[in-house]
């Protein structure tokens, strides 16, 4: 009786064994075939991308020509009159980080926030910072929340006017805060594939107007030192978002460049595993169907 159930059981224990096989690689082929094709989705995601980033560089690239001369103008200005904050008085620093709201464009972004995180890990008591872009606020905000004054959002969407920056050097000049010193941080553009994270120094009114060379300039008042200094403010902001605009483009170029190459890779041994897969469950389809038959004659 014994020998019976268990000549009973046997063959339907291998055939539900052989529709678990067949089930499992169907499973797999499903799963590959699902993974594969949202890997080519991301590539043409990525390659449009791409494509946007070059016209918009190729745009910003011809703005920064053009806005050159007002960052190199407003610096001459504080390099002939050799400003320097009072060593004896409490010093005050304004820090503005010129960032954007958008990512996906390497370590434009976390460059700028790195430098700043370090002048704050100096002094933090009195170094508070002007985020002009969400990008460096979600960064700073984790551990410096307190130090970030104020932040300007909407900033790369469209490309930076100096409009957009004499709003941003108006609510600078409106904070109340009273600095004596500070710098502008962001990404200076070199070439295509390479920028630096610089600064550009900033002043207040007092601090100028201690400058023992200021006499080179004749008919020099407060109220005129207090307009030039706010035109002057606006024209580094203007600069500054330029050359950020444009690194921003460029690196976003590059890495969309990069993931769609790593994207194709991914393809290639997705569709390798595939087609290997595909062919082990035909294959051991084969295996059961001859056996089946030769076990039948």
């Amino acid at each position: 009786m014994m020998m019976q159930r268990t000549t009973l059981l046997l063959p339907m224990a291998v055939e539900a064994t052989n529709v678990a096989q067949q089930q499992r690689g169907m499973a797999t082929l499903k799963h590959i075939s699902m993974r594969l094709k949202s890997v080519k989705n991301i590539q043409k995601i990525t390659q449009s991308m791409k494509m946007v980033s070059a016209a918009k560089y190729s745009r910003a690239e011809r703005d920064l020509k053009a806005a050159r001369p007002y960052g190199i103008g407003a610096q001459q200005f504080f390099d002939k009159t050799e400003v320097q904050a009072d060593a004896a008085a409490e010093p005050k620093k304004l820090l503005i980080a010129v960032t954007s709201d958008r990512g996906l464009c390497g370590a434009v972004h976390t460059g700028v926030a790195r430098l700043i995180r370090g002048e704050l890990q100096k002094d933090d008591s009195n170094t508070m910072v002007f985020c002009v872009g969400d990008k460096s606020r979600a960064i700073l905000s984790r551990l410096y929340g307190k130090n970030i004054l104020m932040v300007a959002n909407e900033v790369g969407r469209l490309p930076p006017t100096f409009l957009d920056a004499s709003k941003i050097a108006h609510e600078v000049l409106s904070t109340g805060y009273d600095y004596t010193e500070g710098k502008i941080v962001y990404n200076q553009f070199k070439s295509v594939v390479s920028y630096k994270c610089s600064t550009l120094p900033i002043y207040s009114g007092p601090t100028v107007e201690k400058s023992e060379k200021l006499a080179v300039y004749d008919s020099l008042d407060s109220d005129v030192i207090k307009s030039y200094l706010e035109f002057s403010l606006a024209s580094l902001i203007f600069y500054t978002m330029k050359e950020g605009a444009c690194s921003e483009q460029s690196s976003r170029m590059t890495a969309m460049d990069n993931a769609s190459k790593n994207a194709g890779e991914m393809i290639e041994k997705l569709t390798l595993t595939f087609n290997r897969t595909r062919q082990a469950v035909i294959t051991r389809e084969l295996i059961e169907i001859i056996s089946g038959a030769a076990a039948l004659t």
